[in-house]
């Protein structure tokens, strides 16, 4: 299943949502990797656009197990006020899952 979704970050904060990803802690991309995040990219425009994408077997499943990892709570805490307009939680509690309506193999 490959999976595309977007969120937007606010545009004072690109600068440092930029320098957050680029030292993710290890023990996220362990938790990532464990609960079945695959090929996770995300891109960010220069007016605060993120496209997620990433493979998985099951988003949901994959979002519904970081929820046991207590690094993923304190990453989520920490990356959500550069977020704008989450309803409640984390970006995972957020995720707008995109349409696939074509694929090149």
């Amino acid at each position: 299943m490959r999976i595309c979704f977007t969120l937007k970050v606010r545009a004072e904060m690109l600068a440092e949502y930029k320098l957050r990803h680029a030292a993710v802690w290890p023990e996220m991309l362990d938790a990532l990797r464990a609960t079945g995040w695959r090929n996770y990219s995300l891109f960010l425009a220069a007016d605060g656009l993120l496209v997620g994408y990433l493979e998985a077997d099951d988003l949901a499943a994959c979002c519904a197990r970081m929820k046991d990892y207590p690094v993923n709570a304190r990453w989520q805490a920490e990356m959500a006020p550069f977020f704008e307009q989450l309803a409640t939680g984390g970006a995972d509690d957020n995720l707008m899952p995109l349409e696939e309506v074509f694929h090149l193999e």
